[in-house]
């Protein structure tokens, strides 16, 4: 029926009886289900155009940003035997608290008294250096002496030298006016002779001229004599000079001999005394660290040794403290796709092991038992931890609720490092095709280039 006559006769005929008409009819339910399928899609795709922040997961533990603050082995330094424990684990220890006492093993330093019987041998060592050095300064002072001396008795020496050169040339003026007297009296000889023989002369006159020629002659050879030995007193005055100086250098060179080895000597025993003190100060610390004691204040938390006379080795790790108070910070893991996306001072969602959370990675304001942070620090090589990842340290956001304080150190995390806001229908899109996430700016190096500045 095409129902086109104005005579409309619908509502003279009672449809609930026509079982046809039932069957051509569309059901309620399907109509309900027609709207609900329409009302959904409509959903769907205005949903697709809301915000969603796009962001960078990773799984990591809880550590703390100061090394100083991360869990610590206290070692030994030197080998011993426990003797006895002053502490128990669990228990809250003060920096300088003592942990532990032990005895030695090596039989070098069994002796009780070792420090005493060094510091024992240093006092003697360094009496002996002083004795050294009071014969090195007497030495010196014998060395001085000499040389003093020795220019006395050279100066004495010149002296009778001079006085000998002096003496010789006068006796060599003597000499030669001897001479010269002879010579003359050997020519009035001769001319008394002469005339003597021409009887001019008597004999007696020939004869007292012959006895002046004869005393003058003596007196030459006489004052040759005198010449002679003043000679030979020069040369035994020169001599002695060399003499002298030879043997007051020949005592002088012994006493510097003696000198040099003296000083050798104190040398040595300063050597010596220098490794006594050496020994001395280790024995010392050695024995200081007969005691074992806390690093830092914090909490001892296992016990690598235990009981009573075990041994230790130089170096090997005794106990486990947790410092108490630490500045904790979250360390996630992150792909090396994602790093370059990264800056520090970026705003981080976290879910901690035993705080559940119901997460929308999308939507951070919506998140229920989340915690918010900030990066501070991404790693630059791969950690060695988990290899092919990244390691970045996350801080509390001091803009968010704060961290709840019963967190444990290597307790898990998760968190998403929050990016930028593209359409919900974007970020499909991106996830289908495995693209990256996308930043609308490069990310901040500030912090990066002022610590490289610092």
């Amino acid at each position: 029926m095409l129902n086109l006559s104005p005579n409309k006769i619908k509502s003279n005929i009672a449809e609930e009886h026509l079982s046809a008409l039932k069957v051509l009819q569309t059901p309620k339910a399907g109509k309900l289900l027609a709207r609900w399928i329409i009302g959904i899609f409509l959903l769907m795709v205005g949903a697709m155009f809301l915000p969603w922040q796009q962001n960078i997961r990773g799984d990591g533990e809880i550590t703390a940003i100061n090394p100083a603050d991360r869990p610590q082995t206290v070692e030994t330094a030197i080998a011993g035997r426990i003797e006895e424990w002053f502490i128990q684990e669990g228990q809250r220890v003060a920096r300088g608290d003592t942990l532990l006492r032990l005895s030695e093993v090596k039989e070098k330093y069994f002796d009780p008294d070792l420090l005493e019987r060094l510091r024992e041998q240093l006092e003697a060592k360094e009496s002996t250096i002083a004795n050294k050095e009071e014969k090195a300064d007497a030495l010196r002072d014998q060395l001085q002496a000499m040389e003093e001396g020795l220019q006395l008795k050279l100066a004495q020496a010149r002296n009778k030298l001079q006085q000998i050169i002096l003496k010789v040339k006068s006796d060599s003026a003597d000499l030669v006016s001897e001479q010269v007297q002879n010579k003359i009296a050997e020519e009035q000889l001769e001319r008394q002779q002469a005339l003597f023989e021409k009887g001019l002369k008597s004999r007696a006159e020939l004869e007292s001229r012959s006895l002046k020629f004869q005393e003058s002659r003596a007196k030459v050879v006489a004052q040759e004599n005198k010449y002679l030995a003043a000679q030979n007193e020069l040369m035994n005055a020169r001599i002695e000079l060399n003499s002298i100086e030879t043997e007051v250098r020949e005592k002088m060179s012994k006493a510097r001999s003696e000198l040099s080895a003296t000083l050798s000597e104190v040398n040595t025993s300063e050597g010596e005394l220098a490794k006594l003190r050496n020994e001395y100060a280790n024995m010392r610390i050695r024995s200081e660290n007969y005691y074992l004691t806390a690093p830092q204040s914090g909490f001892i938390v296992q016990a690598q040794k235990a009981g009573i006379g075990e041994t230790l080795k130089e170096g090997e790790a005794v106990v486990t403290i947790m410092p108490a108070n630490p500045g904790i910070a979250a360390a996630l893991y992150i792909k090396p796709m994602d790093v370059p996306l990264l800056s520090k001072g970026r705003k981080v969602r976290l879910e901690f092991e035993g705080w559940p959370a119901l997460q929308f990675s999308g939507w951070p304001s919506v998140s229920v038992g989340t915690f918010g942070g900030v990066v501070r620090v991404i790693d630059y090589v791969e950690s060695p931890v988990q290899p092919n990842m990244y390691r970045i340290l996350v801080v509390p956001d001091p803009d968010d609720e704060p961290w709840p304080p019963q967190l444990r150190m290597g307790s898990g995390v998760h968190g998403w490092v929050m990016l930028d806001e593209v359409p919900v229908w974007y970020e499909i899109w991106r996830q289908l095709n495995g693209f990256p996430a996308s930043l609308k700016e490069a990310p901040d190096t500030y912090y990066e280039e002022k610590e490289l500045k610092k």
